[in-house]
């Protein structure tokens, strides 16, 4: 069964790509430079925002001074990333009016984004967010359909509470699969029984595809899925294919119940005698049987030799 955490610190992307503003004569191209902003800006808004947001505004980095639709947009140019939690100020893609970061233009009184958040400044459209302070950004909600697992350090949905096995926190590491980071990611991502996360869609199919990993996590390689249907196939096919008597067992390490034990060997996968799991790694080499002695071992070096005959005595 998978299990599916709600990561997103914000909705999904927009479709259509980039969206360019509607310039006026002296336009806010211009407009920034008189109010001494450095550079010029990309990505233009307009009243839908960019591809990222839906927005009326553009944020001014705090880091290079640069006028970008979101911190996305700006990343995705620049060879650092904005902190969004220093944006002080805003330009207004309607009346172009540069100002403090705020819900509403204070010249002509437009909403920058029906959900605002005055520590993350994320404006976007209402998608029932909420910050969640123990997390430190936006998470989409509703709120009442989320709970702060304190060990985990991250937002769950509530059929979780109490479902799932804490790993401390395991939202502050990077994705196993696809290397990019899962706790501010705005791609949703997936529990693993064994309480580790994976991005969702393209790195769950990665390692469902791996010849490496297949049905293991990627971290603790414990079984991903529910494999009792697959161990059943395994059983049959192990029972129709027995191993010569000489190779006796071997003791294996179980991935999914940790517990070591001594089993049958056999090419095709040995099963833990504890929890059946094929998911097992062996330790050491084979306990091969002594074979028992063959008939044709019984004439061995050990017979006595024939002794020598005596030479014939011949007739003087």
């Amino acid at each position: 069964m998978r299990l599916t955490v709600s990561l997103l610190a914000v909705p999904q992307a927009i479709p259509g790509g980039e969206i360019k503003v509607k310039k006026k004569k002296g336009g806010w191209k211009q407009k920034a430079r008189e109010e001494d902003l450095s550079v010029g800006v990309v990505n233009m808004a307009s009243s839908v925002g960019c591809q990222h947001y839906v927005r009326s505004c553009l944020l001014k980095a705090p880091c290079c001074g640069k006028l970008y639709v979101c911190r996305l947009c700006h990343d995705a140019e620049e060879d650092h990333q904005m902190d969004r939690f220093k944006v002080q100020e805003v330009l207004c893609s309607e009346c172009e009016t540069l100002q403090k970061a705020q819900k509403n233009c204070q010249q002509c009184h437009v909403q920058f984004g029906e959900y605002y958040c005055d520590i993350c400044h994320l404006f976007d459209k209402d998608k029932k967010q909420y910050h969640c302070q123990p997390c430190g950004i936006c998470r989409i909600g509703p709120r009442e359909k989320y709970f702060h697992c304190q060990k985990c350090n991250l937002c769950l949905a509530q059929d979780l509470r109490g479902n799932h096995k804490c790993v401390e926190n395991v939202s502050r590491q990077n994705c196993p699969v696809c290397m990019e980071d899962i706790h501010t990611s705005r791609i949703g991502a997936h529990v693993l029984p064994c309480g580790h996360l994976l991005h969702n869609i393209v790195c769950v199919i990665t390692m469902e595809t791996s010849v490496l990993l297949a049905y293991r996590c990627p971290l603790c390689m414990h079984s991903a899925w529910n494999m009792e249907e697959h161990w059943e196939v395994m059983d049959k096919e192990i029972a129709q294919s027995p191993m010569p008597a000489e190779y006796q067992g071997a003791t294996v390490i179980c991935n999914d119940c940790q517990s070591h034990c001594t089993v049958p060997f056999h090419v095709l996968g040995m099963k833990c005698a504890e929890c059946g799991s094929y998911n097992t790694a062996q330790d050491g080499g084979l306990m091969q049987q002594q074979r028992p002695p063959q008939p044709s071992d019984l004439h061995t070096e050990n017979e006595p030799e024939p002794e020598d005959q005596p030479e014939s005595q011949t007739s003087h």
